[in-house]
Parts: structure tokens; sequence; C-alpha cells
């Protein structure tokens, strides 16, 4: 498989539903962030090793110029890294540029492409789904574990196992139809597995962690009141600000 990340670089694959996705989010501190229940951690943005809200902010910016405008990495290294050093900060280096960018943005990528896959009439045709690492060197052999694996669209287990699952995952899912299935020999599995044999190796297969939730299904609606009181009241801040 191709590198999904290589492919939303190029500018014909940036999706609207990413973009909308991304602008969804909030922007907050790390040590809110990590006490966040999973199914609210899509809601919410951070970077580690910064607190200041101007910082998180700026890091958000960037990252969403670009999902919007497919602008590279080496871009918002160079962006970051300016506005880094004025506020008198040390510069990111190459593999904390490549962690940032490569995770926020593979995550508003297969948004987009979640939504995509679960239109009716994509799913009507095209109703299983198949895990798919890139499977070489680099590849985590919990993510190993999954590859091939397919399972009904609607199957529970994409509630925990829809990529990214874990920082700088490249995994992705291809969509099949009941044709497909038939003809490759495929199996239908359902349940989520528990461990495998990799490599002689016994492997627990789980995402990594913080990563075992499905951000596409974790749309931001503006009514607050069941949210966690770091999101509300990050929200609010945000919205109270575009009213100056």
């Amino acid at each position: 498989m191709k590198d999904i990340f290589e492919l939303l670089t190029k500018e014909e694959i940036v999706f609207e539903e990413a973009v909308n996705y991304f602008k969804g989010k909030i922007p907050i501190k790390a040590s809110e962030f990590y006490k966040l229940a999973e199914e609210y951690k899509s809601l919410a943005f951070t970077v580690s090793g910064y607190s200041k809200t101007q910082v998180l902010n700026k890091f958000y910016e960037e990252l969403l110029k670009a999902i919007e405008e497919g602008t590279t990495m080496k871009d918002f290294k160079d962006k970051m890294n300016e506005f880094l050093e004025k506020k008198g900060y040390d510069g990111i280096t190459n593999f904390q540029a490549d962690n940032i960018f490569r995770t926020n943005i593979q995550t508003a990528y297969q948004v987009g492409h979640y939504k995509q896959m679960t239109s009716p009439e994509v799913l009507k045709y095209r109703p299983y789904w198949q895990y798919d690492a890139v499977n070489d060197k680099h590849t985590r052999p919990s993510h190993l574990a999954m590859d091939g694996r397919v399972y009904r669209a609607d199957d529970p287990i994409w509630d925990t196992w829809y990529p990214p699952n874990g920082y700088r995952c490249r995994c992705g899912v291809k969509t099949l139809s009941e044709r497909q299935v038939k003809e490759r020999g495929l199996t239908i599995e359902t349940g989520t597995p528990i461990a495998v044999e990799v490599d002689g190796k016994f492997v627990q297969i789980l995402p990594d962690p913080n990563f075992a939730n499905n951000s596409a299904k974790a749309d931001f609606t503006p009514d607050l009141k069941d949210y966690p009181e770091s999101i509300r009241k990050a929200f609010e801040k945000r919205e109270s600000s575009k009213d100056k």
C-alpha cells in the first residue's frame, strides 16, 4: 500500500470533510487533553510540551492552513520555528515536526475518507472494509496484526480500530464489494481480536494509547453541556475572541 500521507500532500486529494473536521477541534493544554475520556479526545487538539494558548493556537492555525492549502511539512516546520524562536522557545526538530504534522494531517484525511466511505451510495455497493497497513519494517506489530482483516462497515471494531491508530500511523482502510470479498476468498470477521503471533512473537492487538477511538464519529456540536469542562471553557474562549 502506498503511504496515504504521501497521497494527501497532493492538492487534488484534500477533502472538504477533512478541513471541516479540523476546524471543529479545540486547542487545549496537554495536561487537560490526557485527562479526557477516549470519546472526547477527537474533539481536542494539543501539542505536548507547550501550555500557552497563543502557542497552541499557532500550531493549530498552521496545521489548518496545511490541510486547506496543501502546504508541506517543511513549510509548517519553518513557520513554527520562526514563531517559536521569536517567543523564546527552541524550535521543533525534524522528528517533532513530522510527528505533529503527519499525525494531525493523517487524522483529518482519514475523517474525510470515512465520510465518503459511509455515504449511502458507497455503502450500498461496498459494504465491507479491509484494514490496510503499509507492511514494512516501520509498521508496528499490533498494526501489522490487523493488516488484511475484513469487517462489515458497521462493525463496532471501527469505533476503536479506525486509523490513525497511533502517532505517525500510516494505516488506512479500503472498501470492498461483496463480489471482491468472494473472489479473493476473504473472511468477514466479527469481534475485536485480542492477540496473535507475528514473526514468532506474541502480539497484543490494541491501538496505541490515546488512539482507541474513531475521530470521524466524534462530530463537535454547539451543545456543550455534556462535554468536559476543559473543552467547554476552551470553546467558549475561542468563540468570545471571534466577537472582538
